[in-house]
């Protein structure tokens, strides 16, 4: 079935000077892909990977430009052009993306950014954005599982840490204490459940905690020991930033990695760094 606002994979049933046609479904039989999207030697039966949306006459087009969002995301966007009745972003294609008035949590200003929903219009059959984000959060019951692997997009700071939306689906929070890397607003990121409170409100995290994560990691610095002739030059002093940079980890995790190392003196700890001993190589 064709998705309309998405990334389809669809087959060439006929060429013409001005492109090539792609098979559709029941409602839209065929979809014109334009001839300066048309891939080098394509021919009929070929399978193209494109994005369905609707051109400035509303008509259904493909493209294999990649938007920067699809339909049932979320995304950061910037504001093109506003006026009485709504504004336009840009959102990587020909035609900007619409927001209705009504779909703005505050009204949008030309040239900032904002956090928005991409959605397919029922009424009017058209591609939209909205900023108010909540009203498209899943209130479906959660059932995350502690330390669960999931995408996080984070939205926005507070004193005590970053909003985030989870799997595109739920509200989370990402606490101070647990980022240890610089994140941006609109960034997607690997994270993970800390835990779902009672009032099924979601902590999340940026690394798994515990034992199975020291043991991962430790596979992955005696990888990099091997690689740089059993020394990497990181110790106690070395700066948080320089550790996540190299591991993608924080501090703490990186400590307890190395100390588990350590303890089967498969490394030694120097004044200047991590050393590989010599029966381990």
């Amino acid at each position: 079935m064709l998705e309309v606002g998405k990334t389809n994979t669809l087959e060439v049933v006929k060429e013409t000077e001005f492109g090539v046609y792609l098979a559709g479904d029941e409602t839209y039989k065929e979809i014109l892909l334009p001839r300066k999207y048309v891939p080098k030697d394509c021919t009929v039966g070929d399978q193209i990977k494109v994005f369905i949306y609707f051109d400035s006459e509303d008509r259904i087009i493909a493209t294999t430009k990649t938007p920067k969002a699809e339909v049932g995301t979320f995304a950061l966007l910037k504001a093109v052009a506003v006026t009485s009745f709504g504004a336009f972003l840009d959102w990587g294609l020909e035609k900007d993306l619409f927001v209705a008035l009504k779909e703005q949590q505050k009204r949008m200003e030309k040239g900032k950014s904002y956090l928005v929903y991409i959605y397919l219009d029922e009424q009017t059959n058209r591609l939209a954005a909205s900023s108010r984000l909540g009203v498209w959060l899943n209130n479906d019951p959660i059932k995350y599982k502690p330390y669960e692997e999931v995408e996080l997009f984070i939205c926005n700071q507070t004193d005590l840490g970053l909003h985030t939306i989870i799997n595109d689906k739920h509200w989370g929070f990402l606490f101070n204490e647990d980022i240890f890397q610089k994140l941006k607003r609109g960034q997607r990121i690997k994270g993970y459940i800390k835990q779902v409170r009672p009032d099924y409100k979601i902590d999340v995290c940026l690394e798994k905690y515990g034992y199975d994560k020291a043991v991962d990691l430790s596979k992955v610095i005696l990888k990099k020991l091997i690689e740089n002739e059993g020394f990497l030059a990181l110790t106690d002093k070395s700066k948080p930033k320089e550790i996540t940079a190299l591991f993608g980890v924080s501090k703490k995790t990186f400590k307890k990695a190395v100390g588990a190392l350590y303890k089967k003196k498969i490394v030694s700890l120097e004044a200047d760094g991590i050393r590989l001993n010599e029966r381990k190589k």
